[in-house]
């Protein structure tokens, strides 16, 4: 989808594109797959904020999304291409010949009329969902699982897709978006095609009002704070850091150290990590 650019007649207009909804062919949401939303503004159950910079922005209601694509052997006809504000991706209506509807990721050139199915083996056609073991190598994929029946979990924000390498006993060697290469169990399911709307990275906000929109409270400088209000606070003007790193505003480094938790389950499965030289 092309990218809508604006005339200039204020500054923040200047900068702002937004991605051009063309495919999209229904804005209503479908009652009966909406679920209430309740805001938190970064805030526990005791009211202390324990994620900064949250707030504000327009309500929303969740769409249920069928990540599991458990529905095997039902044919489903795309009813409608719907915006979904929780998510970059755009979703697709499907209904089924047994009369439930469902919300799956819509990818890469499915239209509306559009015939989908899932299974243990399915035809290799955009937007079906079945094995990895079942799906031939080179094939680019979405909404992959890390764990059998779980659902998706990996490649499914706009633009994003895994391609099949290679197949090793039970388990099946994936590319990731990320340039990640590993092993994933065969008995997983995924989704043929690249999930849609990729246009959407080449979106410029242009305006600090539009990010409050979305939700997102400023974010102030530690280097403009007291140094009781952060390691990197105080000093006459403009100053360094200072330390030997830079600091949270708790103390803790921010750069240069590890932060994933291993799961050594998961990370023994890695062949090829995404931080290693091409």
């Amino acid at each position: 989808m092309p990218i809508k650019t604006y005339k200039p007649y204020t500054p923040s207009r200047r900068a702002m594109t937004t991605v051009n909804y063309e495919e999209i062919t229904k804005t209503a949401p479908e009652k009966s797959l909406l679920v209430t939303i309740k805001k938190s503004g970064g805030r526990n159950n005791q009211g202390v904020i324990t994620t900064r910079h949250i707030g504000g922005g327009n309500k929303r209601k969740y769409r249920i999304i069928d990540f599991k694509r458990d529905k095997d052997g039902v044919v489903g006809k795309v009813f409608s291409i719907e915006y979904d504000p929780n998510r970059n991706a755009h979703i697709a209506l499907i209904h089924y010949t047994d009369g439930e509807k469902r919300y799956i990721l819509q990818p890469k050139g499915l239209k509306v009329g559009d015939k989908v199915v899932s299974g243990d083996v399915c035809d290799i056609i955009t937007g079906n969902a079945m094995l990895l073991e079942n799906i031939p190598e080179g094939t680019f994929i979405h909404n992959l699982e890390l764990t059998p029946k779980k659902g998706g979990q990996l490649c499914r924000s706009a633009g994003c897709s895994a391609q099949i390498l290679g197949k090793e006993g039970k388990y099946v060697i994936v590319r990731l978006q990320s340039g990640e290469t590993r092993k994933i169990l065969g008995k997983c399911k995924a989704t043929i095609g690249v999930v849609g709307n990729e246009d959407y990275s080449l979106v410029n906000i242009g305006k600090a009002g539009k990010t409050r929109w979305l939700g997102t409270r400023p974010t102030v400088r530690g280097s403009v704070m007291n140094p009781n209000d952060h390691p990197h606070g105080g000093g006459e003007g403009k100053s360094p850091v200072g330390r030997d790193a830079p600091r949270t505003p708790w103390g803790k480094r921010a750069l240069g150290v590890k932060t994933r938790k291993q799961k050594k389950a998961s990370s023994k499965l890695i062949i090829r990590r995404k931080t290693d030289k091409k």
